[in-house]
């Protein structure tokens, strides 16, 4: 095939397997090394289908990932290793990879998916894998492949069940908007660090959607298109639900309202709160430099007691968010009272809680540990 690389002696025999696969082939794998996926995060998810990609040959691999390695990935993150706690993943990452397949490009990107640099993110990368763990951003990596036309790989995990799909309706199937239109209200559905999730379950779900993309690549077999693949990992079942494109979808509808990545979905926190105007609020700079002024402030830390081994705020009281309303006689009424989370949306609900409940100086540390963690580096 003319516009594809070729595959070196050494490809060749790292290949061997594939070379000799009915539908894979030397004209398979040259079309795998021309192809490229960026993927939405190193994280449970990002892990094994980042290994399996690399290791398939996918030519050039971009990865999208802000964060630095905690201990309490290492669970389920595979990608990254005790030596690498503290630095960022992308560094993990790319040693890695760098191990299973020197043949590969690595694409780093350290920068937060967004709406305002996920159009040009997107548009470099045939597939996008979304290894995401918050609705907002899997609203726009939705999107951003509507706009451009690019199949994204969707799975998401829960405790002990995982979900995946592929979001293509220039492929013929819907988009992530007509299996769930809206954003669910904040706190219906608990983060990973709230919830928990069995560490195997992020390789079962992962590992799946390398597979879909190489499929997408190569042009083989049938994609989940309109189709939902569930796994229960406690009754080792999977089960397919039938998912059809909805004509009155904002995005891919009949009559679309979107069409922009710059939207109330997208734009939301992560933990799928809309701004709130109304929320009085301190940036984490803000505290610093009151706290290094000599300052005393009454803080409260409302994560659940392991996450501390992610950073704490000097002299922050840990109250978990769910055990709140009943230690409120802990809290003092006439002061100044300053929360935190981990990202800000936990933070939020326990600020109105405490102005409803009688402490009107309650304030939200915007960003949480992650915003203050990377302000002290």
């Amino acid at each position: 095939m003319p516009d594809l690389p070729p595959l070196s002696a050494e490809e060749r025999l790292r290949y061997a397997r594939h070379l000799s696969v009915p539908g894979i082939g030397e004209d398979g794998q040259r079309r795998l090394k021309g192809s490229s996926v960026l993927m939405i995060g190193t994280g449970g998810l990002g892990s094994p289908a980042a290994l399996y990609l690399a290791a398939a040959g996918v030519g050039r691999i971009g990865l999208i990932d802000p964060d630095t390695v905690d201990r309490s990935n290492l669970q389920r993150q595979i990608l990254h290793g005790e030596s690498w706690v503290g630095k960022p993943k992308l560094e993990s990452a790319a040693a890695r990879l760098k191990e299973i397949n020197p043949h590969v490009e690595l694409e780093l990107h350290p920068v937060r998916f967004a709406p305002d640099n996920a159009l040009d993110l997107v548009a470099r990368y045939d597939v996008v894998l979304d290894g995401c763990d918050n609705f907002p951003t899997r609203f726009l990596s939705n999107d951003a492949c509507f706009l451009l036309k690019k199949p994204c790989v969707y799975g998401s995990i829960f405790r002990f069940e995982g979900q995946l799909s592929v979001f293509a309706p220039h492929l013929g199937g819907p988009c992530y908007r007509c299996m769930l239109p809206t954003l669910p209200p904040p706190g219906a559905a608990p983060s990973c660090e709230e919830a928990g999730v069995l560490g195997v379950l992020p390789g079962v779900i992962g590992s799946l959607q390398a597979m879909e993309a190489i499929k997408l690549l190569l042009g083989i077999g049938e994609p989940p298109l309109g189709k939902l693949t569930c796994y229960d990992a406690l009754s080792t079942s999977f089960r397919a639900l039938r998912l059809r494109r909805d004509p009155a979808c904002r995005l891919c509808g009949d009559a679309p309202s979107i069409h922009s990545v710059h939207n109330p979905e997208t734009m939301a926190s992560s933990s799928c709160s809309l701004p709130d105007p109304g929320m009085p609020s301190i940036t984490v700079q803000q505290l610093a430099a009151r706290l290094e002024a000599g300052e005393t402030p009454f803080i409260i830390d409302v994560r659940q007691p392991e996450e501390e081994a992610e950073g704490t705020i000097p002299g922050a009281l840990l109250i978990p968010l769910a055990a709140l309303p009943d230690r409120l006689a802990e809290l003092p009424a006439d002061r100044e009272i300053l929360v935190h989370c981990k990202a800000g949306g936990r933070s939020s609900r326990a600020v109105k809680l405490l102005h409803e409940a009688g402490f009107p100086q309650a304030v939200n540390i915007e960003g949480g540990i992650n915003a203050w963690n990377t302000a002290k580096r």
